[in-house]
């Protein structure tokens, strides 16, 4: 049903006033702190409106109004104002992902860490790997020494890799010779696809570093059988408690029972994977049931133009979803280029 002008900003002020203050709101805080130009009287009677109409909803033993999940809804649709991600917090951004020799792992877990530092909510990261993946990169990397590093790049995005051990006389050369033939032989390849004779092929080609081209179609193998699955890196569990909301208990039991499971905080994210943009699931709107108390702020970051996981925020119900928004938009765009930039320096 579409709200008139006065409904509309009566609406707002309470779903603000409640983030702000988690206390139930009343006529009188209205007309006090919100300026809408109307008696006390009057705001009740469009309180009451918007409660038939289930927008807000009162707590058993308060004369105030709490926003129903419907009003958040709404208020995120129609009348939440966008916020800028501010300059210090984009520094701090910065100096999450400037860690020296970082993996793909280092830079997720880093991200949930940063989602839950800057908003005090739960930060959650899921990369999808995708199975049955088709080739598209590997480089063998001198590390110094008798070491290199295996990287396997699939059409995905996903990376696989391994550090080996490799004999005195190979060097940075051979290592570049090896990477080159495999591209150029697998190049599109699935696992399927890689028959014997294009095997005998390669090791023909590469009859004197049979050793290590041994260790690195183990690598190429693995990386292109990875079975389609999510992993999840979570920031801070413990911002979260700190909300008003979960002086309950009970709250908090099935909140941790819900985030120590990596398979159903998959799903749940799972749900919003997809989708471009950022995303707002309110309570109801959940897959999961236990979660109809919290709401998930969830973003897609990319790879090559491909969706290839998620970030989002977990928090209450009465979470600001504004900022929570912005943060998101930000660290989305973030993760992405930063992603980027690290396959493309694994793959050099």
């Amino acid at each position: 049903m579409t709200l008139d002008a006065r409904k509309k900003n009566v609406l707002m002020a309470i779903v603000q006033d409640y983030i702000a203050t988690a206390e139930p709101v009343g006529s009188r805080t209205i007309a006090r702190k919100y300026k809408l130009g109307v008696s006390s009287a009057t705001i009740r009677n469009e309180m009451a409106d918007l409660e038939e109409m289930g927008y807000i909803e009162q707590p058993h033993t308060s004369a105030g109004r709490v926003p129903s999940d419907q009003g958040y809804r709404y208020y995120v649709d129609y009348l939440m104002k966008r916020e800028e991600f501010n300059s210090e917090e984009a520094k701090l951004v910065l100096n999450g992902y400037l860690t020296k020799k970082q993996e793909v792992g280092d830079v997720l877990r880093s991200t949930g860490q940063l989602l839950s530092q800057i908003t005090n909510y739960t930060g959650v990261v899921m990369t999808t790997h995708y199975g049955k993946g088709r080739f598209k990169h590997i480089q063998l990397v001198h590390m110094g020494g008798r070491q290199s590093m295996v990287v396997v790049v699939t059409d995905a995005g996903a990376v696989h890799h391994r550090i080996i051990d490799i004999p005195e006389n190979i060097g940075p050369t051979d290592l570049d010779t090896i990477s080159s033939v495999l591209n150029h032989k697998l190049q599109g390849k699935t696992i399927e696809n890689i028959r014997l004779t294009l095997i005998k092929e390669i090791y023909f080609e590469l009859a004197r570093q049979k050793h290590i081209l041994n260790m690195a179609m183990d690598v190429i193998q693995e990386g292109l059988s990875l079975e389609k699955g999510e992993k999840i890196y979570l920031g801070s569990i413990f911002n979260i408690l700190n909300q008003p909301e979960f002086n309950n208990i009970e709250k908090v039991k099935i909140l941790l029972s819900l985030l120590e499971n990596e398979h159903e905080l998959a799903n749940v994210m799972v749900d919003v994977f997809q989708e471009e943009g950022v995303t707002v699931r309110i309570g109801e709107e959940m897959v999961d049931g236990r979660m109809r108390d919290y709401s998930l702020v969830m973003g897609t970051y990319h790879m090559e133009g491909k969706p290839v996981g998620s970030i989002g925020l977990l928090g209450p119900t009465r979470m600001d979803y504004a900022r929570a928004f912005a943060v998101v938009e930000y660290m989305t765009d973030n993760l992405s280029m930063v992603m980027e930039r690290l396959i493309r320096w694994r793959g050099k």
